[in-house]
C-alpha cells in the first residue's frame, strides 16, 4: 500500500481497511470475490468496527463502575426474587419505548445495583446513551449548579440520556433546594425517558431524607405512575460475610 493511499484511508478514518488491507485482498483472491462482493465485505467490516467503537464510547461515557450483566446474576441465591418477571422485562426491552421506570428497593447487598446495571448495559449495547450516577453525587452536582446558575444546563444534560441509572437513593439527607431540583429532573424525565433507580429504603421511608412531605409524595407519585417496582427486602445478601475474630 503506497503512502498516498494510507494518507487517504487515515483521513477518511477507515481504520479497519487500513489495518486489514492485505487480509482483504488475500480473502478476495482466495474466495474469488467479485468487485461488488469485495466492496460489500469491506463496508460491512467497517460498519462493525464503527458500531463497536461507538458502543465502547457510550459505555465509557456512562461511567459504570462495575460491568455487571444479567447472564452472571446469581438468581439461585435469591429464590424469593421474581426471576421470571425480571427476565421477561429485560428480554422484551419495551420499557424503553414506553418510558417506564424500573425501581429496585431493598437492603444493602441484595443485588439491586447489579440488576440495574445489567439493564443499563443492555440499553447501551442496543444503541442507546446512558449514564450511571450515585444519588449523593447527583444531588451534589445539582446543588453546586445553583452557585453558578447552571441548573438548567445540568438538568438538560441528565435529561439527554436515553436511560439514567440513579443508584443508592436515600443514603444522604438533602436540602430543600436539592429536593426541588431532583423533583424537577425526575418530573421532566417521567414525561420523556425511563429511569432506573435503586434505594435501600422503602417509599414510606423516603420522607426521612427528603425532608419535604409534599414533594416526597409528588416525587413518588411521578416515579411510580408508570414503572416496574421490585421489592427485595426479603432477599438474601449477596455479599460475603466477614468471619468473626476468634
Amino acid at each position: 500500500m503506497d503512502e498516498k493511499l494510507v494518507k487517504m484511508l487515515k483521513y477518511l478514518r477507515l481504520q479497519g481497511l487500513l489495518a486489514h488491507w492485505d487480509e482483504y485482498l488475500t480473502l478476495s483472491q482466495k474466495k474469488r470475490f467479485s468487485p461488488v462482493h469485495l466492496l460489500r465485505h469491506v463496508l460491512e467490516e467497517e460498519y462493525k468496527i464503527k458500531r463497536d467503537n461507538a458502543r465502547d464510547c457510550r459505555l465509557k461515557r456512562a461511567r459504570i463502575p462495575e460491568p455487571l450483566v444479567m447472564e452472571t446474576f446469581p438468581f439461585h441465591k435469591q429464590p424469593k426474587l421474581n426471576k421470571k418477571k425480571i427476565l421477561s422485562l429485560y428480554d422484551a426491552f419495551d420499557y424503553m419505548e414506553k418510558s417506564q421506570n424500573i425501581i429496585w428497593l431493598g437492603p444493602t447487598g441484595c443485588g439491586k445495583t447489579g440488576l440495574a446495571t445489567s439493564f443499563l448495559i443492555q440499553a447501551i449495547h442496543r444503541g442507546n446513551t446512558g449514564r450511571y450516577i450515585l444519588f449523593p453525587e447527583l444531588i451534589g452536582e445539582l446543588y453546586a449548579s445553583v452557585a453558578d446558575h447552571s441548573e438548567d444546563k445540568v438538568i438538560k444534560r441528565y435529561l439527554s440520556y436515553d436511560l439514567l441509572l440513579i443508584d443508592e437513593v436515600g443514603y444522604v439527607e438533602v436540602e430543600a433546594v436539592q429536593v426541588g431540583l431532583f423533583f424537577t429532573l425526575m418530573h421532566k424525565r417521567h414525561r420523556r425517558k425511563p429511569t432506573l433507580i435503586t434505594s435501600n429504603l422503602g417509599f414510606s421511608e423516603w420522607r426521612s431524607f427528603l425532608k419535604n412531605d409534599h414533594l416526597t409524595a409528588a416525587l413518588i407519585d411521578r416515579l411510580t405512575e408508570k414503572s416496574h417496582v421490585f421489592n427485595m427486602k426479603n432477599c438474601n445478601s449477596l455479599r460475603p460475610k466477614l468471619k468473626e475474630d476468634s
